[in-house]
């Protein structure tokens, strides 16, 4: 195996490493000096290296297929992604702006509603949105804060600007593996790390620390701070045990917690009942509380929302927040940001069709070999056309889910993603990526350095998603050259 730059065969796409004409950019020309020079069985040896330390720590992900769910190792590519700090500083300012306005917005949803009344958010969306949470109506949580994590996916598109493909605020995964990548970056190809100054991406956790801690209820305490997991099942559990291990949190499930007439939340230990300040919940809203959401799920904890509700406990993300999370609504963000802020959107989105709106809806139908169709409330790439990619029968079905629902469905033209060089069957090939970056929100605002490079590692795939057979790689934000 070996990594030769001048032997790589760039596609139509534009690409993070290559220039059309075939020359790394200027910002990548160490790093592929670096993997062109390094001797093909030395680099076969880090890359087997980099296998067992994923291994060995349990780096784990889920794929899940018609025989069932199969736990895999991470699959991650040594090649980095590199992007200028300068740029990236335009883009983080834009994250936060777009998380900041969305929080705002959730608000305005569960108390005046002033953006449905002014027009700007039809009332349509909101009667018929599978997220909003009657139960949280009347309640402002801590600095006005619903999101306090936020996962937004971005794309590169061929004129090289980022676009913002979609806001995950309900329970966003993905961090531990952007931190793991870097470690194991640094562990084994430390040298190439002298070349250039790059952002860290290890003080995260201490970030995450910091915001869930400004919630607690208890100020001037240490706040005692759970992550509420599924279990041992869930897809994401390793990252869920990662995030309490390194932040000195208990990890539990709901057995674990109960809530007594006082309207506080316990935890159950061998030395009697220990009082939780907050909550990192990783369980979606229908299963957090059978007294309010589903009777029966056994995933949550009965009496948790009147625990949040009387202001005895902190959720983050706060239930409810999952009304922004909707496909449709992210059509909407760019108009919300104007709305609240005042401000012009920093970061683009991609221009979407409405198949609720009939002209949108007729355009979709007629141009389904096209477009990317997506359902409003699905994750992980699930329940989504791809237009160029799909099968006449798939686009007879869509056509008649969208005539079936037309709510619960909006479409995007392709995009050219952008690719990064790959290592594929003993050499490089281009893969199409995207990039996933955390933001954190409660009494401040924190946004990753860079953030999870997903590589849809099958030739001309545009699904990046691990649980579909998607992988990663390290991402650097750089500074400057060393």
């Amino acid at each position: 195996m070996k990594i030769s730059c001048s032997e790589y065969k760039k596609g139509p796409a534009l690409d993070e490493l290559i220039s059309p004409q075939g020359e790394p950019h200027a910002l990548a020309q160490n790093l592929c000096h670096f993997f062109s020079t390094l001797p093909e069985n030395e680099l076969a040896e880090r890359v087997s290296a980099v296998d067992k330390a994923i291994m060995t720590a349990g780096i784990t992900f889920t794929v899940y297929t018609e025989a069932g769910n199969i736990d895999r190792a991470w699959p991650f590519d040594v090649i980095p992604r590199m992007i200028d700090g300068k740029e990236w500083a335009h883009v983080s300012q834009g994250l936060k702006q777009r998380l900041t306005a969305l929080n705002m917005f959730i608000t305005d949803l569960y108390n005046e509603q002033n953006i449905v009344r002014d027009g700007i958010f039809p009332l349509e969306v909101l009667a018929e949105s599978k997220n909003f949470r009657p139960a949280c109506k009347g309640v402002t949580p801590p600095y006005g804060v619903w999101a306090h994590i936020c996962g937004t996916d971005l794309v590169r598109h061929a004129d090289g600007r980022f676009y913002v493909l979609e806001d995950n605020l309900r329970v966003p995964s993905g961090v531990s593996y952007m931190i793991e990548n870097r470690q194991l970056m640094k562990r084994l190809f430390p040298e190439v790390f002298k070349h250039y100054l790059v952002q860290p991406v290890d003080d995260y956790t201490a970030q995450l620390y910091d915001t869930l801690a400004a919630l607690s209820p208890r100020p001037g305490t240490r706040p005692v701070i759970a992550v509420l997991t599924p279990g041992i099942f869930n897809s994401a559990y390793f990252e869920h045990s990662y995030l309490a291990q390194q932040m000195g949190a208990e990890l539990v499930e709901g057995k674990d917690l109960i809530v007594p007439d006082d309207d506080c939340v316990y935890m159950k230990t061998i030395d009697g009942l220990k009082r939780v300040d907050v909550i990192y919940r990783r369980i979606d809203d229908d299963f957090l509380d059978p007294e309010v959401f589903r009777e029966d799920s056994v995933l949550g904890v009965p009496g948790l929302m009147r625990a949040w509700k009387s202001g005895n406990v902190g959720i983050a993300n706060a239930p409810g927040a999952g009304v922004a999370d909707d496909k449709v609504v992210y059509a909407f963000v760019p108009e919300i940001i104007r709305y609240y802020l005042s401000e012009e959107p920093i970061l683009p989105n991609v221009p979407s069709y409405l198949c609720m709106y009939e002209a949108d809806r007729e355009y979709v139908l007629a141009n389904l070999d096209k477009l990317v169709v997506k359902p409003a409330n699905e994750s992980g790439g699930y329940g989504m056309l791809i237009g160029p990619q799909s099968s006449a029968e798939e686009q007879q079905k869509f056509a008649r889910l969208i005539r079936a629902n037309p709510r619960n469905y909006m479409a995007q033209p392709t995009l050219s993603l952008s690719t990064a060089p790959t290592l594929c069957d003993g050499g490089i090939a281009p893969r199409h990526v995207d990039l996933r970056p955390f933001v954190l929100q409660s009494k401040g605002l924190y946004a990753t350095a860079g953030g999870l490079t997903r590589v849809a590692l099958r030739e001309g795939s545009l699904v990046v998603n691990s649980s579909q057979g998607g992988g990663s790689k390290d991402t650097w934000v750089v500074e400057g050259l060393l």
